[in-house]
């Protein structure tokens, strides 16, 4: 058999005594010579063959191709041993073999062996396997190539390819923006939260602060507990009441607890301000959740829905009415706006009420279930009663286009869904929306219209507000009459968009951001 790279095929390539045919045991006993790392990363040219004067094949071939072993074991079982297993010195061979293609730190033998086969091809036309590259030598050109392309992304994005990795463990208290290197994350990696314990719902946001007067929201909770609910007629929280407002709570100390939390504030609202056990059901959430609420008093109330809808008021208003209608208490605010703009809108409050009527109180007075116009018209004429001690004076600029409502509710969600006939709520759609003053009239005739089981039935309201939703439109008429404005703009957003707003504002981090921008630009 003629060998197509050497001439005559030498018999015994490299196969051990257990696969010759004529009994003879190998002169050679590889397998037995403590040398044998010496001979796998010798030169093929030097190891000596079956017949003199012939020359022999590469080692790596004849104990790295798998082709030709299974050939050779077919035809007799050579390089096998006579239980099934490779001979010790064949696994040794190809043992050498698979080290030298892994390691940067070959011997000059086997170096030497690389560059006389540069460019041959093997037995089987593939290249020999000392030509190819090292392993190691790939894995560290792809990670020299992955960190200039991360280092690229950082410098264009301005953030770095790891930052969800780092995002918790830098967020935790008291760490500081600027202690960062100039590589790192170009916004705070810090965690705010704020929660929001009110008359009809407990909500939570933890936050992130992105751009400046921005964040990214990380997590958020939101249910109706009612913890208001028959708080008018007794003056008292009730027992379920109570307990649903603690299962919520409960859910929110758990996701705090799952995230390290730079900065928090938790705030109760109204139906904590007027129950007589107010206090007491503090104590227990203490007790029972870890979480320490404050009861916020109603001028802080206004001022936090105000921050928490500044990003809402463009620039060319001049004057702005902005109303919160909660569960127990509805704030108001009127924001005049003159030639010099404040960073926080809330300091642009000039007058302010908080109307002890809200979606819960009002209902259950009036009735939520079944709303015919007339009981419609009587909370109305009962909410414009209340605006009507409200010593504020006229806004002049009403008709010249620079003013506008802002409503900031479930109420007004709960129109703005509706009037886009959405198949489920969806907040990217309705929050900043604007609404005509006809549209609105529409929506509250339309609603109106409807029985309990169809509001029950909508995708926006659903069964939890059909009985609240037509009182909260009571006090937005009412708001409507007092200050008539062509259009009114939606903001799905409230008291806890103020907290962290607040938070961040007075932590400076984007005032930090601000400051490392202007040295890096420099």
């Amino acid at each position: 058999m003629e060998d197509p790279e050497g001439g005559a095929k030498p018999q015994f390539d490299g196969a051990s005594a257990a696969g010759r045919k004529d009994g003879k045991k190998s002169r050679r006993r590889k397998g037995k010579r403590g040398g044998q790392s010496r001979n796998a990363a010798r030169p093929a040219s030097h190891e000596p063959s079956g017949g003199a004067g012939q020359p022999a094949r590469p080692m790596e071939d004849a104990a790295g191709n798998p082709a030709r072993k299974r050939k050779r074991r077919r035809r007799g079982g050579h390089g096998a041993a006579q239980d099934g297993s490779l001979q010790p010195h064949v696994m040794e061979q190809a043992g050498a073999a698979d080290d030298a293609t892994r390691s940067d730190g070959d011997s000059a033998p086997s170096r030497r062996n690389r560059r006389k086969h540069r460019g041959k091809r093997g037995l089987q036309g593939r290249p020999l396997t000392s030509a190819k590259p090292s392993a190691v030598s790939q894995q560290e050109r792809r990670a020299e190539e992955t960190a200039l392309g991360a280092e690229l992304r950082e410098t264009l994005n301005g953030a770095s390819a790891n930052r969800r990795g780092r995002q918790e463990s830098h967020a935790h208290p008291g760490h500081q923006g600027g202690d960062r290197q100039a590589g790192e994350h170009a916004w705070p990696e810090e965690l705010y939260a704020a929660l929001d314990l009110g008359t009809n719902n407990c909500r939570l946001l933890i936050a992130q602060p992105t751009r400046p007067g921005q964040f990214r929201v990380v997590d958020a909770f939101s249910r109706i507990v009612r913890l208001g609910e028959g708080l008018a007629a007794s003056g008292r929280l009730s027992d379920e009441a109570m307990e649903r407002a603690i299962e919520a709570l409960r859910i929110c100390a758990s996701k705090l607890r799952n995230r390290e939390i730079r900065r928090m504030r938790l705030i109760a609202t109204e139906a904590c301000r007027q129950a007589v056990n107010g206090e007491e059901f503090l104590s227990r959430v203490v007790a029972e959740t870890g979480l320490a609420l404050e009861i916020i008093d109603r001028e802080t109330e206004a001022r936090l829905a105000v921050s928490g809808c500044s990003s809402l008021v463009g620039r060319e208003t001049r004057s702005v009415v902005l109303f919160d209608i909660g569960g127990g208490s509805s704030e108001i605010a009127v924001i005049r706006i003159g030639d010099n703009r404040f960073s926080r809108l809330a300091n642009h409050i000039t007058h302010w009420t908080s109307l002890p009527v809200g979606v819960v109180t009002l209902s259950e007075r009036h009735g939520g279930h079944d709303v015919t116009p007339e009981a419609f018209e009587g909370m109305v004429r009962e909410v414009e009663g209340m605006l009507g001690r409200f010593d504020c004076p006229e806004i002049e600029v009403a008709q010249t286009g620079d003013f506008h409502l802002i409503g900031t509710s479930g109420t007004v969600t709960t129109l703005a869904g509706v009037h886009l006939d959405l198949p489920r709520y969806d907040r990217r759609k309705v929050d900043g929306i604007w609404l005509s003053d006809d549209e609105v009239s529409a929506m509250q005739a339309k609603l109106l219209s409807w029985d309990f089981a169809s509001r029950a039935a909508n995708p926006c309201i659903g069964p939890d507000r059909a009985d609240l939703v037509l009182a909260g439109c009571a006090i937005l008429e009412a708001i409507r009459r007092r200050w008539p404005s062509p259009r009114m703009r939606v903001a799905d957003r409230g008291l806890r968009e103020g907290l962290l707003t607040d938070m961040m504002a007075d932590a400076g981090v984007w005032r930090r951001h601000r400051n490392r921008r202007g040295q890096r630009a420099r």
